[in-house]
């Protein structure tokens, strides 16, 4: 039988709403922490199919969250393509050559790179709790390119959104490849047992809205055809952070059945906004459930309520911070699963 979260990506309004939390897999958890001090570093954790199962199902054992994500990273997509990566402690993800003064064709792919993610996924599988949704996902085309570009993150992805501007052929080619193996990445997650995907924008407010239409809504279009046609009863999330007023056009013309929504939109502007009956995903602040103050309990009642007439499954507006207590996670489950209207 399909959990509640599957049933909800599928247009379903269920018994209760159901939830997960972005980046539920992670620092915040005090035994996600012992087992990297155990294991080593973070790409070594999610090459290790047996340490990524273990971290993915964490928060399930410990919160009874209704979707697992899978514990990987976005960049796993351009290391396959040939970019060396890294995780320096206290800096984050490190890609070279950066494409920014390097050709995309000097790269030499390694496919072999998604084998342990598409393990990961399935012995997942085999140890999900029954009703549990398996989660699988991907970083957007965007996203993804202004870290080759760059070969790190950036507060304004200026090297990649000047490319965009000064050399687009160049920067399609990459967008293009990032496209290609993606559509084959998260298909292998599909075929290895994920029951819904998601796409994850991060960096897709820092557009203009001509550039949003074609580093965005038009990459997305593709990915999202292209699985439907292999995939035709997986459902897709589109997760477009910081898409503000062009989270209508994204909705519609990328053909995602469910939209991830940010902290900053306003749930009834939302629903206002996007197609009657799509399901919406969201959108708690981080910083809130950080905080812990008063306000958290009247804010997810304002969230449920504000998305009561579509299906809606609860989670934050972008990942949950390392420095969240768990006593707070508690909090908002009880605010959640007690919520009566």
């Amino acid at each position: 039988m399909p959990g509640l979260l599957l049933e909800t990506l599928n247009g379903k309004r269920t018994s209760r709403t159901p939830m997960w939390l972005m980046r539920q897999a992670g620092r915040y958890l005090p035994e996600y922490r012992a087992l990297r001090a155990e294991k080593g570093g973070f790409l070594d954790m999610a090459y290790d199919s047996e340490a990524a199962c273990e971290i993915t199902l964490q928060p399930i054992d410990r919160f009874g969250f209704d979707g697992a994500i899978l514990f990987s990273d976005i960049l796993i997509v351009p290391h396959a393509i040939g970019q060396h990566l890294e995780f320096l402690a206290g800096e984050g993800p490190r890609l070279s050559p950066p494409l920014v003064d390097a050709a995309l064709e000097s790269l030499t792919p390694d496919l072999s790179r998604f084998e342990p993610i598409y393990e990961t996924v399935r012995l997942c599988r085999k140890r999900m709790p029954e009703g549990v949704t398996m989660l699988g996902f991907a970083g957007s085309p965007w996203t993804v390119a202004t870290y080759m570009v760059a070969g790190e993150g950036s507060r304004d992805q200026h090297e990649a959104r000047a490319m965009a501007y000064r050399d687009p052929d160049a920067l399609q080619a990459i967008v293009d490849r990032i496209v290609y193996l993606t559509v084959d990445y998260l298909s292998g997650q599909i075929e290895a047992g994920a029951e819904a995907v998601q796409l994850f924008d991060s960096w897709a407010g820092s557009l203009a809205p001509d550039q949003f239409e074609r580093w965005v809504i038009a990459p997305n279009a593709r990915i999202v055809a292209a699985l439907r046609e292999r995939h035709p009863e997986t459902p897709i999330i589109g997760f477009p952070k910081g898409a503000g007023e062009k989270l209508g056009a994204y909705a519609r013309e990328t053909g995602v059945q469910a939209m991830g929504i940010d902290e900053t939109l306003d749930p009834e502007w939302v629903t206002r906004e996007l197609p009657q009956g799509m399901p919406v995903q969201g959108n708690l602040d981080p910083l809130l459930l950080l905080a812990g103050s008063a306000e958290l309990e009247l804010r997810v009642a304002t969230i449920l309520r504000a998305f009561a007439d579509r299906p809606h499954i609860f989670n934050l507006g972008h990942g949950i911070d390392r420095r969240t207590p768990i006593d707070h996670v508690h909090r908002l489950i009880a605010a959640v699963r007690g919520f009566e209207g």
